[in-house]
């Protein structure tokens, strides 16, 4: 009798690895001194997710292709998160941890800046964060989203 409960306690506590990720999709904005973010994710369909970020600070436009979808084609295969900056190869980071609103991804290299992809929504607001070590240091990077209509731009 005790195997099955816990067999039941450790299925309760193992991560989702393909979490329904529809709270993260629409348009969203960043609107810092000196830089906006716009970030635009669509609904999941099939088990995939296409992003595209714009940033836009100093005069200069930085931009990120992304896409949420399964590691390999077998289907139970958990989700990742693949980030192409710039048009970079893709960074693939697996789910490591998920929540009714709360992802984590996080890749399997040690060496490379960021280690972890975390996404938390708390009404209309995406918070995002990238962390890691970086020439030794202990790094994070916040953004703060709000959900704002299509194309919408931070005030002058």
């Amino acid at each position: 009798m005790l195997t099955p409960l816990l067999l039941a306690a450790a299925l309760q506590t193992a991560p989702d690895l393909r979490p329904d990720l529809g709270w993260m999709a629409g348009y969203w904005l960043s609107c810092e001194p000196g830089r906006e973010v716009s970030e635009t994710w669509t609904d999941p369909r099939l088990n995939l997710m296409l992003a595209t970020s714009l940033t836009v600070r100093g005069g200069r436009a930085g931009w990120e292709l992304s896409r949420i979808a399964p590691v390999d084609p077998t289907p139970a295969a958990p989700l990742a998160y693949f980030a192409q900056p710039e048009g970079q190869p893709a960074a693939v980071f697996p789910v490591v941890a998920s929540g009714p609103s709360r992802v984590v991804f996080e890749q399997a290299a040690d060496d490379d800046f960021p280690k972890r992809v975390v996404y938390e929504r708390d009404g209309d607001v995406l918070n995002a964060r990238i962390e890691g070590v970086l020439d030794g240091q202990e790094r994070i990077i916040r953004w703060r989203f709000q959900k704002a209509a299509l194309n919408a731009r931070c005030p002058s």
